[in-house]
């Protein structure tokens, strides 16, 4: 569990809690979502990032979570539709590792998290030190004959 120790007061436990903190003391509150609807949908994926993505470890509860987030990208650009959240930031640090590992075919198959992923990568600042990872731009195989 992560901790971040602040020069005034207990230092604060659990990543939410911190990613929180820190964007409040950034002055970015719009990460946290603009809308009581948009600060709900960024908690629901906070906490999807810490329950599944954090706590799945079988290559079955991996395959879940591309699914549902397969579904869920279908139409948004974001996870919390067209703006860009801290649940953005967090979940592609959660699924980095996951997507280092993917065949071309499974970003094929799960195209709308790898379209989404891709995006979040070359966001401004997001990526750091972590390795790009690599989509091809055109698919393999089409339905056109």
């Amino acid at each position: 569990v992560p901790v971040l120790q602040t020069n005034n007061g207990p230092g604060l436990t659990g990543l939410m809690t911190i990613a929180a903190h820190l964007v409040k003391q950034a002055k970015k509150d719009q990460l946290l979502g603009s809308t009581a609807e948009e600060k709900a949908v960024v908690q629901q994926w906070l906490e999807y990032r810490v329950t599944r993505v954090d706590g799945g470890s079988s290559k079955e509860d991996t395959r879940i979570i591309l699914k549902d987030l397969n579904v869920h990208l279908e139409d948004k650009v974001y996870l919390a539709g067209n703006i860009f959240t801290l649940a953005d930031i967090l979940m592609y640090y959660g699924l980095h590792h996951v997507m280092v590992e993917l065949t071309v075919q499974e970003k094929e198959k799960y195209l709308n998290v790898s379209r989404w992923f891709n995006h979040i990568q070359h966001y401004p600042g997001v990526r750091q030190h972590l390795s790009n990872v690599v989509f091809i731009k055109n698919r393999l195989y089409t339905n056109a004959h």
